[in-house]
């Protein structure tokens, strides 16, 4: 399993916003914060908004937000968002994988390791990954309070 920039620059993007839920961040702050080129940042933090696990404002008050709660937004979502298919071979789903004669039981074994790798990620979220010192008491709100959703 190859595990993309793309997804690694999101869930670390992620991870920011959820330590500071009451308030917005630039993509600047962001990219600063955790050395990611700004440029791509700036990209996948667009997909993570289309998506709906991050929210907007602009403005001079302006920057981003989680827009779910922290602990509502796991790493198999991210995943999914920045790069579709967890597991691909040959640019194909492993799900419509048939190989014929003794190679017949591969393609289960390329299936189970997805279905492994979704599980593990699926029970990871942005909030569990927060140091106990970050963990913020209002995950998922935006400005003033307000709900994030």
């Amino acid at each position: 399993m190859h595990i993309s920039a793309k997804a690694d620059y999101a869930a670390r993007a992620l991870l920011e916003l959820a330590r500071e839920p009451t308030r917005p961040l630039t993509c600047e702050a962001i990219a600063s914060s955790q050395r990611i080129p700004f440029r791509f940042l700036k990209s996948v933090v667009g997909e993570l908004r289309r998506a709906g696990l991050v929210r907007s404002q602009r403005g001079c008050e302006g920057g981003y937000w989680l827009g779910r709660p922290a602990d509502e937004i796991t790493l198999l979502d991210v995943s999914r968002v920045v790069d579709g298919e967890l597991l691909t071979l040959r640019g194909e789903t492993v799900a419509t994988l048939d190989y014929p004669g003794a190679a017949s039981g591969l393609p289960g074994v390329w299936r189970r390791i997805e279905a492994d790798a979704a599980a593990v990620l699926g029970a990871v979220t942005v909030a569990s990954l927060l140091p106990a010192d970050d963990a913020p008491t209002l995950a998922g709100e935006g400005p003033a309070g307000q709900s994030a959703a």
